[in-house]
């Protein structure tokens, strides 16, 4: 009998390998393009993609773009899809602050409150230790932006991931590189006008964390997924509306020092942005291909959705990602840091596919 149901099993698992085998992981995938076309573009380098819907129905894009990363020349810009395709590239902030003083800008971050402003916010700085926050808003749906402004004294913005809005109060993810790598979260209960913040979530170092991303379930409990140099992302979970955190642990997941986004679907799904790469040997920092999609309900067990990239040698990162009005998946990552891709999902039309052990099925780990 134990012979009969050990043949049962690996028939079993053969036919679960055979199916795998069979996955593209492309499955939902509707559209796929590049935001500008680089040819005549006003940067060499763009990074750190944010998208957002309007509240008049314009899809947003908005980056920093410049040399490269941390080069004076860095601005933000944006683009709006319109008629069936992005508009131009538009400056929106720079770093100039006198006749001879200029800083990069870092992370936009654009957010929609709800029924109102469109906010995009930043980071103004010669690096991330020492860089300050920045926001500017629209009331058009992003065609025209205020005057920037400073954020008040010791609130910084969201650091790449958008905000939530919970309960009336937004949410913002943010984190400081200045003292090892520490999560915490900046609130506000009157649309951004005031703010409070919580403590760090993290210690910095044996726990090292970054930029989170925050999840909703409809319990009431917040989820937030870390980038990490703990080869794992990271997680911490709120019960009190993010107001206080849990103790930083690993998930399933591997990480390797780069950038993820995520988001809670309507249909109560969490959908995860990131690269699936585990660094050789006990390194922390790994490849930035391939770019992988997973999904989850309970925010704990993560099952393979896509693989948005996977050429070898190449870099795919920084992604962000929103559910749209219509219920559609936009994606936006950087493509070997000279252009913006923006993918479109289909989240009915996903083909789902367990992770074990944190091995993206079919693939060997590194």
């Amino acid at each position: 009998m134990k012979r009969y149901w050990k043949l049962m099993l690996l028939l079993i698992a053969a036919f679960a390998v055979s199916c795998t085998n069979k996955r593209t992981y492309k499955e939902g995938i509707v559209r796929d393009e590049f935001v500008f076309v680089f040819q005549g573009a006003p940067f060499r380098s763009p990074h750190a993609a944010t998208l957002a819907e309007a509240t008049n129905g314009t899809l947003l894009a908005s980056w920093f773009g410049g040399t490269y990363e941390r080069e004076p020349d860095c601005c933000i810009y944006v683009a709006r899809y319109e008629d069936g395709h992005w508009t131009a590239p538009e400056n929106v902030a720079n770093g100039i602050l006198d006749d001879s003083t200029r800083v990069a800008t870092w992370n936009p971050v654009l957010f929609q409150v709800p029924n109102g402003e469109l906010q995009l916010y930043y980071k103004v700085g010669p690096n991330p230790r020492e860089w300050w926050g920045m926001k500017i808003t629209s009331t058009d749906g992003g065609k025209t932006w205020s005057e920037p402004e400073h954020l008040p004294e010791g609130i910084i913005g969201p650091i790449k991931n958008k905000p939530e809005f919970v309960d009336g109060k937004i949410i913002s993810p943010t984190s400081t590189e200045n003292d090892g790598w520490r999560v915490y979260f900046e609130i506000s209960d009157d649309l951004g006008k005031t703010w409070h913040k919580t403590g760090p979530v993290n210690d910095g170092y044996n726990m090292a964390a970054i930029q989170p991303s925050i999840l909703k379930y409809a319990d009431g409990r917040l989820q937030a997924l870390c980038r990490s140099k703990n080869r794992a992302i990271l997680q911490t979970w709120s019960t009190d509306g993010g107001e206080s955190w849990s103790e930083m642990t690993k998930t399933s997941l591997p990480q390797n020092n780069s950038g993820t986004d995520a988001v809670t679907l309507t249909d109560g799904r969490q959908l995860l942005v990131y690269n699936h790469l585990l660094p050789p040997g006990d390194k922390y920092k790994g490849g930035r291909t391939p770019l992988n999609v997973a999904v989850s309900e309970d925010g704990e067990n993560w099952s393979a959705a896509l693989v948005l990239e996977d050429t070898p040698d190449s870099k795919f990162s920084y992604p962000a990602v929103i559910q749209t009005s219509d219920g559609l998946v936009h994606i936006a990552y950087t493509w070997n840091r000279v252009k913006i891709k923006h993918v479109v999902v289909d989240p009915k039309k996903l083909k789902l596919t367990p992770i074990i052990d944190g091995k993206w099925p079919g693939a060997k780990m590194k």
